[in-house]
Formats: C-alpha cells, structure tokens, sequence
C-alpha cells in the first residue's frame, strides 16, 4: 500500500509514501513544452502515470486565487477526470489544511503571530514546518505540499497522528 500526495500546478509535486511513511518517491512533474494544450495534456498523463492501483491518493483542493486559473482549473479538472477513468478514488484537501496541518494555528508564522506571510516567506515557513514535523527537505515546495498530502493520507488509514491541529484536518478531508 502507498500512500500518495499530489500538489497539482505548472510543476506539479508527487510523492508517495509507503506504509511505514519512508519516501519513495518524491518528484516534480512538468509535462512537456511550455505551450498548452500539450503541456497541460502531458503534465496530465505524467500525474497518472505514477498513480498505481491500491495507492491511496490525496490531491490538494483547487486554488482560490490564482493568476492562471484557467489553467489551474484544467489541470486540476483533468487530473480528477483521469483518476476517475482509472476508477481510482481520491480524497481532496483544502490548501489551507495541507498548511495547517504542519502549523498549530493555520498561519504560517509563528504561534501567536496573526499576521499571515505571503509568497516566498509562506513558502519557506511551510518548508521548514515539514522539516521540523517530518525531517522531510526537498528543494520544490509543490514536492513538500505533496509529502504533507501523502502523510495526510497515511494518517486517515492509521488514525493517528501527533497533534490534536493534525486530527482537525483530518475531520475535514472529502472523499473526491
């Protein structure tokens, strides 16, 4: 059994965990070319390609706001659509729980702090929450927002996790 994680975007993170939470794999996928549809169709096809029957999958929810939405939409759309076709069922997680479940308070900050960081400061908070939760580094943060979806997945199936913060997301994960 493995336990998988997908961060879709233009350089989509995969990573997939097996039952004892060791990494096994742990990628940016890309698709090929810069001109869509061909990168949006391949990128698609790469997804699902690392999917393998029994995988228990986790996919981070659509993006709120986002500058590329149309393209977020597609890709998020399409590979929901591919997973279906493969009759791979799937559980979807907020952005904001994948967050939240490496930092007590939902901010990426510091406890106590109610001022919420944006772009590469988020980024780099979220990293180094994985970092001190898991040990897990990765240079990619869209890799590191799969490892917490895989890790995600791994404790719906255990029920278990660390902190009560982590059992809240839990309670909120949908069955895609």
């Amino acid at each position: 059994m493995r336990f998988v994680g997908i961060d879709p975007a233009s350089k989509t993170g995969f990573v997939a965990l097996d039952e004892n939470g060791n990494v096994l794999k742990a990628k940016e996928l890309t698709g090929i070319s810069d001109k869509d549809p061909k990168r949006m169709i391949t990128l698609i096809s790469e997804v699902v390609d690392h999917v393998q029957s029994g995988d228990i999958i986790t996919i981070e929810g659509f993006p709120f706001s986002t500058q590329k939405a149309m393209f977020a939409g597609g890709l998020h759309h399409g590979i929901r659509n591919e997973l279906y076709k493969r009759k791979l069922r799937y559980y979807e997680v907020a952005p904001n729980a994948v967050k939240k479940f490496v930092n007590e308070t939902g901010w990426t900050g510091e406890p106590g702090n109610k001022k919420r960081l944006k772009g590469a400061a988020k980024k780099r908070a979220v990293m180094n929450a994985v970092e001190k939760h898991f040990g897990f580094i990765h240079p990619s943060d869209n890799v590191v927002d799969a490892y917490i979806m895989a890790q995600i997945a791994r404790s719906l199936v255990l029920k278990k996790v660390q902190f009560n913060y982590q059992a809240e997301v839990l309670t909120k994960v949908q069955l895609g």
